[in-house]
């Protein structure tokens, strides 16, 4: 591209001493230094003052090791710019999984904001530079496969709202607060899907354990963990841990493990960060080695400080139902504060649109939004032309997928499972890896269930209504019918709750997973109803709407 400037050299005091260009030196620039080991290892930044900063670098120990430098400049850099590549570097090198990086969290930054010619830096400049950095070999994949991979979507080093970020220094602060208090300390964060509750939580954990090896902070030395009651989601944080100075996979965690461990030893943490704390436990359950009552209450009870990421609207389960009584009632046993995050940073989808899958989710069936010119809303009266549909936008976009309500078979005993046999006729997913289940290419072909997608984001999702979503006419709204769906493990009765409250669970269980599965797509979403009158219900609205 004209105007970059790119230089790879040695990192020793006589290079570093000489740097040669104008806009190299005494001018916003982004540097990256790195090895060529077996273990390769960098670290990336920015600097106005080229050979001051590298000078610095060469006497700092944790740099040892580190022997070759790449210095960018562009006549036209800004600190802006050079800080937003500088992230968006940071962020794509975790994704590319090569390095493993030496740089530690700037608490207080990387906020998302806006700058002269954002989109130009961000579309056409910070391309040119990936593309020089995969012609070296410092890098090997392309811009947009590192964009679909959860690993980049839930970097801890991803630009924060304002609001996420207020709410991350309010936490920051609390912990700093109550490190050393007698007692244990909550501060729950509520959200709906998609709020961008994950993104704070890693960006949260990732300065929490960097503070945790600064010296000077009042977080130094703190056992802290970060607990995810959801296996897809705990492969991913466990990607990013390969790539950051302070993230280790033993602090890293599922509920139960954490909870017997610290029994075990006799332990308490400092400092436990919760993700999907709706998919915690609230009763005893033998067959998954859990001997008490509630998850969060014991997990409390073993930490000083908790950090709860909770979403009523996202309970699968009865053995896990919440309600928001029930949090408060467990928290307010507690030192406990609450934050809510409500602004939607997963869908580009506009309000009307937000609104009609909001009240869908409350059985009500609104007419169509007109069209989006940034998300595409669409219901499908063929089965195949919404697989085809979706397998196109893959082969445009990448990360599209067709997921599903859990009203159709599926056993994990290596069989294959059909959703919708008579129309789409397409498997359950099979597909097992070490990577999650929308990033492996041969998941186009299967349809997955609410337990692969939740919490991820795809870039278009085809979502099958099963037969346990249907439509009354009179009342012209959904009815739900629990015998229908097949995810029997969810619907195990509690004695503890009425015959009565367990039947509303149901209902609420169904439609807590429209939602969930409805809100996965970043730039679409597509509808298919089995149901007849459901089916017939959506191509009448289809019609008035002249909605494609």
């Amino acid at each position: 591209m004209d105007g970059l400037i790119y230089e790879d050299q040695s990192f020793t005091p006589g290079h570093t001493q000489r740097v040669e260009t104008k806009y190299l030196n005494n001018y916003p620039i982004v540097y990256i230094l790195y090895n060529e080991m077996k273990k390769p290892a960098a670290y990336i930044g920015q600097t106005v003052h080229a050979s001051r900063r590298l000078k610095n670098h060469l006497e700092d120990k944790r740099r040892t090791g580190l022997n070759r430098s790449i210095l960018i400049g562009h006549e036209q850099f800004n600190q802006s710019a050079t800080y937003n590549i500088e992230s968006n570097l940071i962020n794509f090198f975790i994704a590319d999984n090569q390095y493993k990086l030496q740089n530690v969290s700037q608490t207080r930054m990387r906020v998302m904001h806006d700058y002269y010619e954002k989109k130009r830096y961000n579309e056409e400049i910070f391309p040119a530079i990936w593309e020089k950095l995969r012609t070296e070999s410092i890098v090997s994949d392309t811009i947009e496969n590192l964009k679909n991979k959860d690993i980049y979507k839930l970097s801890p080093y991803k630009e924060l709202s304002a609001h996420q970020l207020e709410i991350k220094n309010e936490i920051l602060d609390f912990c700093r607060n109550h490190a050393d208090h007698d007692g244990h300390h909550v501060i729950a964060i509520e959200g709906d899907a998609g709020t961008g509750k994950s993104v704070l939580l890693s960006s949260l954990f990732n300065t929490i354990q960097d503070l945790s090896k600064d010296p000077s902070s009042e977080l130094a030395g703190k056992d802290n963990y970060l607990l995810v009651n959801h296996t897809e989601m705990l492969k991913t944080y466990k990607s990013i841990a390969n790539s950051l100075p302070n993230l280790k996979k033993k602090n890293l965690m599922k509920p139960t493990p954490f909870i017997n461990q610290m029994t075990k030893f006799g332990k308490n943490a400092d400092i436990v960060l919760i993700d999907e704390a709706h998919l915690l436990l609230t009763k005893e359950d033998a067959y998954n080695n859990f001997r008490y009552d509630n998850q969060l209450d014991e997990i409390i009870k073993r930490s000083k400080i908790s950090i709860v990421i909770f979403d009523p609207k996202q309970v699968l389960k009865i053995k896990s139902y919440w309600d928001g009584s029930l949090l408060d009632e467990i928290i307010s046993r507690y030192n406990a504060t609450t934050k809510k995050l409500s602004e939607q940073m997963r869908m580009e989808a506009n309000q009307d649109t937000l609104q009609w899958i909001q009240q869908f989710v409350r059985k009500k069936i609104m007419p169509l939004p007109k069209k989006d010119p940034h998300f595409e809303f669409r219901i499908f009266d063929n089965p195949e032309q919404f697989r085809k549909a979706i397998e196109e936008k893959n082969e445009e976009k990448g990360l599209s997928r067709i997921v599903s309500t859990f009203d159709y078979l599926h056993k994990k005993d290596g069989g294959a499972y059909y959703v919708d046999k008579d129309g789409l006729n397409m498997p359950w997913n099979q597909t097992q890896d070490s990577i999650t289940w929308a990033e492996n290419p041969n998941s186009i072909r299967e349809v997955g269930s609410i337990y692969t997608v939740q919490g991820f984001d795809l870039n278009y999702v085809g979502v099958v209504l099963g037969p346990s979503i249907s439509y009354d006419e009179e009342r012209d709204e959904l009815v739900i019918d629990p015998s229908h769906y097949k995810d029997t493990g969810a619907f195990v009765s509690r004695s503890d709750l009425s015959l009565e409250k367990n039947q509303e669970i149901k209902e609420e269980i169904i439609l807590n997973s429209i939602n969930v599965l409805m809100k996965r797509g970043i730039h679409g979403l597509y509808l298919y109803a089995t149901d007849p009158t459901l089916h017939k219900r959506l191509q009448q609205l289809k019609g008035d709407n002249n909605h494609e």
